[in-house]
């Protein structure tokens, strides 16, 4: 998987990267926390410019995001579930998955499209629940935006840091966006207990 990411980045520059961050987007296998690491890299090599390394990331993430956002708004959520739970295993992706994506959405709709751009894992996924709930094309454009452009500069400037050892950002990026995740989890599972407690209350 790095030879291949690798290839395509040299091979294609900034078209390389954006092409990978769309496909990173379509097949979750893929992981950006390599991709983005290696262009920071190769920034600090001076073979690459870091703003355009970083809008090519961050536009195909974003163009990566429509095939998802569509699935969920015109092929409708049972579809989507009994498709995920027979072919999912191809890229990662269950009916769980899509279950536990929208209910992140249902809760808290663009701002939980913000939070997941930043949560590997569930970043790629939360575009189904969006288009499943008819999220205006607009907010979720600027919501994804605004997630995906930090999380895809706070990569790209790890791995202009890290330098030779910009591949550290994947072996150390997982455990800590598990923990993220829990503490995301958490946070919400308490906000929504005071607020039914509140509600009793009144």
């Amino acid at each position: 998987m790095t030879e291949w990411i690798t290839n395509t980045m040299v091979s294609l520059g900034y078209l390389g990267i954006g092409l990978l961050m769309f496909l990173e987007n379509l097949f979750p296998p893929i992981p950006s926390e390599l991709i983005m690491p290696l262009a920071g890299y190769t920034v600090s090599q001076g073979k690459m410019e870091m703003i355009p390394a970083i809008l090519a990331g961050i536009i195909g993430t974003i163009l990566g995001a429509f095939p998802w956002y569509y699935a969920g708004k015109f092929v409708g959520e049972e579809r989507l579930r009994q498709l995920a739970d027979k072919y999912g295993k191809w890229i990662t992706v269950s009916g769980a998955d899509i279950d536990k994506a929208n209910n992140w959405f249902t809760r808290y709709g663009g701002v939980a499209v913000f939070l997941c751009r930043l949560v590997p894992g569930v970043r790629t996924i939360i575009s189904l629940p969006a288009g499943l709930n008819d999220m205006p094309l607009i907010p979720f454009l600027i919501y994804s935006t605004i997630g995906t452009a930090l999380w895809v500069s706070f990569l790209t400037g790890a791995g202009y840091l890290l330098g030779e050892h910009y591949d550290l950002v994947d072996e150390y990026l997982g455990p800590v966006s598990k923990i993220v995740l829990l503490s995301l989890v958490i946070w919400f599972g308490l906000w929504i207990l005071r607020r039914n407690m509140r509600k009793n209350a009144e």
